[in-house]
């Protein structure tokens, strides 16, 4: 045993690993319905392998903490430019009430009971599950013109302060705002989510690891009568269940095979491969009966593209305007917003920055795909010259220095990283054509960049930490739910009875500007809809933005 501690002490990168393995391992357990999560779980364990006296180079914490805001903005960047437009307004606003609703509570709190800016940072940090305040409090810290023994003494009590409001921020605020927010506002949330559902008249999306039994759309082989034809070429027929997409995608005519354009004239006995929706093939009156058995003619190739919406002409014009000039023969199996799949309609209008996912044969996906924007190509390689100057241009940007009551005040290189991301994320919305981060790599970037710098406040804080919990005694635990839970319902009394917002999106915009997204998942689950999603994605970009930046905010106003 002995061995093995020298071991960890004197190869410190050893003991982050296996703070990340136990704190993963932590997160997993679950309580109920209840689970720590990675990050509380990887400071518990940083904590508790940082009582052997664990010395890790701070350059290391820094360096996670800037892959980590650099991928945050650039997941949320698009919608965060979104939200700065009118028809976001209402959204942005609720955040704004939230999140300077936050700042003051804290601030109040922490006067009333005296608590350093280390814990009255900490404790906005856990209440709001923002970690980012973590770091960008501690670099402010850093700046003040105090002894470098207080500078670590305040440091090392955000994470005690953090680890004890969390609890109360992922644990109650989840509850608030699927269980009892509902009741404030005195709805049903299944029969709101329901009523939403039949104004939207859209379908819910399925997990990403789980895909419907069900297929809306179908291609069947259907033979044209010998005579008397009501249509003269293809586009006819394709226009004959007025209100409704029908496509013929080959036809055979005499043994040979054809792939037809909307001109091609239709001849008696045709055999044509039809795509529609069931409901227009079986419930509408389709007016061709004779179905028959061909599957040579059923078997062509089809293809499903991510395609980025990036054409001007196409943002903020509806599914059902596209389709009617872009959309032959393709279908919309997914609309992804800011990492959020959402539920849509031919009502729904499309932002730049949003991908779809489009199914057709394989000409007709690229010729909808250019029209629309850029089509993503499965790839796995990480575009690191655009993610390296983004962090080193953020950095410069965030060196930058403001005098405010006699504080310098800046972003910190860590802080421009996470402005530079929402840039770098606006810009890969608009030109598609470099910048890429695939998904693997951005959750890595995104969970393991959090983790580690997570982990290593834990081992550097580690040998101090039982002392700071003692010293800041169970107060935290009220405070901390004060803070957590004073600026949701402020919130959700401004949204409901000032901006008349639907209760579904409501709280889906709660949980996304206090950035709390287990919260989401709790609210669709009790709504027993998606729905929520769709108040989520801006108030989430403008939430992150805000609540981190009040990280050197509350050091400003309290030291």
């Amino acid at each position: 045993m002995t061995w093995f501690l020298d071991a960890l002490r004197q190869n410190p990168e050893l003991a982050i690993f296996l703070t990340l393995a136990i704190g993963f391992l932590i997160g997993r357990l679950k309580i109920g319905s209840f689970t720590l999560g990675n990050v509380v779980g990887t400071l518990i364990a940083g904590v508790v392998v940082g009582q052997i006296g664990i010395d890790v180079h701070p350059l290391v914490k820094v360096v996670f903490f800037d892959l980590f805001l650099f991928a945050t903005g650039y997941k949320v960047g698009p919608q965060f430019f979104r939200g700065l437009k009118k028809n976001a307004l209402t959204q942005v606003s609720l955040t704004v009430v939230l999140c300077v609703t936050s700042l003051l509570t804290t601030v109040v709190a922490a006067k009333i009971f005296k608590y350093d800016v280390g814990t009255a940072a900490g404790l906005m940090a856990g209440a709001f599950t923002e970690s980012t305040v973590i770091g960008t409090a501690g670099d402010a810290i850093g700046r003040l013109d105090i002894s470098e023994a207080e500078k670590t003494r305040l440091r090392n009590n955000i994470p005690v302060a953090y680890a004890v409001s969390y609890l109360v921020g992922t644990g109650f605020v989840v509850w608030f705002l699927s269980n009892l927010a509902p009741r404030l506002l005195k709805v049903n949330l299944k029969e709101e989510a329901r009523k939403l559902e039949a104004q939207m008249g859209g379908g819910k999306p399925g997990t990403p690891d789980e895909t419907s039994a069900y297929r809306p759309w179908v291609i069947r082989a259907y033979r044209l009568p010998d005579s008397s034809l009501p249509w003269r070429t293809v586009e006819d027929l394709e226009k004959a269940v007025p209100g409704h997409r029908l496509f013929v995608k080959r036809i055979r005519r005499r043994g040979e095979v054809l792939v037809p354009g909307p001109e091609t004239a239709l001849a008696g006995g045709d055999v044509l491969a039809v795509a529609a929706r069931r409901r227009t093939l079986f419930e509408l009156n389709f007016p061709i009966t004779t179905e028959v058995e061909d599957p040579d003619l059923l078997d062509f190739p089809l293809v499903a593209r991510d395609v980025v919406v990036t054409n001007k002409a196409v943002a903020g014009r509806t599914l059902e305007e596209l389709a009617e000039s872009h959309g032959r023969g393709v279908v919309l199996m997914k609309l992804i917003r800011a990492t959020e799949e959402i539920p849509f309609t031919g009502s729904t209008t499309l932002d730049r920055g949003d991908l779809m996912r489009i199914a057709g044969s394989p000409e007709d996906v690229e010729r909808a795909g250019k029209a629309l924007g850029y089509i993503e190509r499965p790839s796995s390689e990480t575009d690191v010259v655009f993610v390296g100057l983004g962090i080193l241009l953020g950095g410069f940007v965030g060196l930058l220095t403001v005098t405010v009551g006699g504080l310098p005040l800046s972003l910190t290189a860590s802080g421009g990283a996470l402005v530079m991301g929402l840039v770098f994320g606006w810009l890969r919305s608009v030109r598609p054509t470099f910048g890429r981060i695939p998904e693997p790599a951005l959750w890595v970037f995104d969970t393991i960049g959090l983790a580690v710098f997570i982990g290593v406040v834990g081992l550097n804080a580690g040998p101090t930490f039982i002392a700071g919990l003692k010293e800041t005694g169970p107060s935290l635990l009220l405070v901390g739910f004060v803070v957590a839970v004073a600026p949701h319902t402020a919130a959700l009394l401004f949204g409901r009875y000032v901006l008349k917002m639907n209760p579904v999106i409501l709280l889906g915009a709660c949980s996304g500007a206090g950035t709390v997204t287990a919260a989401l998942r709790s609210i669709q689950d009790e709504a027993d809809s998606k729905l929520p999603v769709l108040g989520y994605t801006v108030p989430y970009a403008v939430g992150n933005i805000l609540l981190t930046a009040w990280g050197p905010v509350i050091v400003m106003l309290l030291h």
